[in-house]
C-alpha cells in the first residue's frame, strides 16, 4: 500500500507534463513527443490517476491532429478511449465533450478541384491528397468506433452514443474521396438529428449519378425501420422533401420510391399479407441493392414477428461489428 502511494506521489501533475510536451511539438518534435505522451498517460494510469491520464491523452491528441500529424493524434485518441474504459469512466456530458474537442481537430480539408489531369504535377498532388483522405477518415472512424462502443458499455444508448455516431456518419460523407452511403445512413440512423440527416441527404442527391437518388432514401428509411421507428423513417421522408421544395428540387419518382411509400402506409396496420404482396410485386426494384432485402427481413421480424433464419448476413451484418 505504501509502495503505491509512493508511486503516485513521485508523479508531478499533468499539468506540468502537459506543457513540457506541447513545447517539445511545437519545437517540431512531435515523434519524440508522441513516445512520451504515450508514457507519461500509462504511468498516471498504472498509478489509478486517469483524470491526469486523460487531460495528458486529450491535450497530445487535439494538439498533433491540429498540427496535422493525424496517425500521432489518432494513436493518442484511441489511447484516450481506452483509458476511459480501463478508469471505468461513465458517459455523461463531461466525457462526452471530451471526446468532441479530439472529434474537432481531426482535419477537414477538400479535396482539390479543377486539377488539369493532364499535367503530371497535379495529378500527384490530388494522389496525396486523396491518400491523406483516406488516412484521415480511417483514423477518425477508429476514434469514434471505439468512443462507440465505450459508451454502450458505460451508459449510452443501446446503440451507443447517438453524437457520436452523428459525428461519425458526418465526417465519413464530409472527408471520404468516395463516399459510402449506406456507411454514412448507419451511423446518421443511430443519431438522433433528422434535419441534419435530411441535409446530408439532400446534398447527396445533388451530386450522385443518376439511379443512386432513390437508392439512399430508400435505404434510410428502411434502415429506420429495421431499428422498429416508424416515427423517424417517416420523419425522415418528410424532412427530405421539405428540404427539396425549399431547394425547388424535383423528389425521385421511382418504382422503389411508390414501394416504399406504401410500406410506411402498410407499417402502420397488422397487415402482414399485405407487406409480403408488397415485397414480391417490387422484387426487382428491391433487389437492386442487397441490403434492402437483409433490411426488409429485419423489418418483417420487428413489426410481424416474422423470425430470422440467420439474422444480419451480409453487409446489414458487417456494420454491426462496429
Amino acid at each position: 500500500m505504501s509502495r503505491e502511494r509512493s508511486k503516485r506521489a513521485a508523479l508531478p501533475p499533468a499539468k506540468e507534463n502537459i506543457v513540457k510536451l506541447e513545447k517539445l511539438v511545437q519545437e517540431g518534435n512531435p515523434y519524440g513527443a508522441q513516445q512520451m505522451y504515450k508514457s507519461y498517460s500509462a504511468r498516471y494510469a498504472s498509478a489509478e490517476r486517469y483524470a491526469e491520464a486523460l487531460d495528458l491523452l486529450q491535450s497530445g491528441a487535439c494538439l498533433q491532429l491540429a498540427t496535422g500529424q493525424v496517425t500521432c493524434g489518432t494513436e493518442l485518441s484511441v489511447l484516450y478511449v481506452e483509458t476511459l474504459v480501463k478508469g471505468k469512466v461513465p458517459y455523461n456530458d463531461d466525457t462526452l465533450d471530451g471526446i468532441k474537442k479530439i472529434y474537432k481537430r481531426f482535419p477537414k480539408i477538400p479535396v482539390p478541384q479543377h486539377l488539369d489531369m493532364a499535367a503530371d504535377d497535379d495529378m500527384q498532388h490530388l494522389s496525396e491528397a486523396l491518400a491523406a483522405a483516406k488516412i484521415r477518415v480511417e483514423g477518425c472512424s477508429q476514434f469514434l468506433k471505439a468512443a462507440i462502443k465505450w459508451s454502450v458499455e458505460f451508459g449510452a444508448l443501446k446503440y451507443g452514443s447517438p453524437e457520436f455516431h452523428e459525428m461519425l456518419g458526418e465526417y465519413i460523407y464530409s472527408e471520404s474521396p468516395e463516399v459510402d452511403m449506406a456507411k454514412v445512413t448507419f451511423h446518421f440512423v443511430r443519431g438522433k438529428n433528422l434535419k441534419k440527416f435530411a441535409l446530408t441527404l439532400v446534398n447527396f442527391m445533388g451530386k450522385c449519378y443518376p439511379g443512386e437518388d432513390d437508392l439512399a432514401i430508400a435505404r434510410a428509411t428502411l434502415m429506420y425501420l429495421a431499428q422498429g421507428s416508424l416515427r423517424d423513417a417517416n420523419g425522415l421522408m418528410d424532412e427530405v422533401k421539405k428540404e427539396m421544395n425549399f431547394k425547388e428540387l424535383r423528389f425521385p419518382e421511382s418504382e422503389l420510391i411508390q414501394f416504399v411509400t406504401y410500406l410506411l402506409l402498410t407499417l402502420q396496420r397488422d397487415a402482414l399479407p399485405l407487406f409480403n404482396m408488397l415485397r414480391k410485386n417490387f422484387q426487382s426494384s428491391i433487389e437492386r441493392e442487397p441490403i434492402l432485402v437483409e433490411l426488409l427481413d429485419e423489418i418483417a421480424e420487428k413489426f410481424y414477428g416474422v423470425q430470422r433464419k440467420n439474422p444480419f448476413q451480409g453487409m446489414f451484418g458487417d456494420f454491426f461489428k462496429v
